[in-house]
């Protein structure tokens, strides 16, 4: 078994696939980083909710996708910004809405894992980890 360079980028890429597939969860292998981003992404509102799913041998996050009444996805679009060879790192004053306001960015930083938002409000930066709308 092959070990994943980035498991931010793959974890954004299993959302992505359920999305297109149009399947209602998706479950992904166990890490803080990930739980974090599951927690922005349920409290924003992209998602419908998420679980710790406990295993003996590594644990997963089981992600309850949301859609709309009429039947499209909440999360339209998903990229990853910093990966392992080129990080992204993004300055208090660099914050700014993200694509009229309707999209997130997720970002790392001393405080923990935040939206840009939040960063703002905070007055700190760190590293671009991905954008979402």
């Amino acid at each position: 078994m092959s070990s994943i360079s980035d498991p931010i980028a793959d974890m954004l890429t299993r959302i992505r696939n359920a999305v297109m597939a149009n399947k209602s969860k998706v479950v992904v292998p166990h890490s803080n980083m990930k739980e974090s981003i599951a927690k922005i992404l349920k409290d924003e509102g992209f998602i419908r909710n998420y679980k710790i799913i406990e295993d003996s041998v590594q644990n997963t996050i089981s992600i309850q996708l949301k859609y709309t009444d009429s039947g499209e996805s909440v999360i339209q679009h998903l990229k990853r910004k910093s990966s392992p060879g080129r990080r992204v790192y993004i300055k208090t004053e660099d914050l700014k809405p993200v694509l009229n306001n309707v999209g997130i960015w997720i970002l790392s930083t001393s405080k923990g894992v935040i939206t840009n938002k939040s960063a703002k409000v905070q007055n700190i930066g760190g590293e671009l980890l991905c954008e979402i709308a």
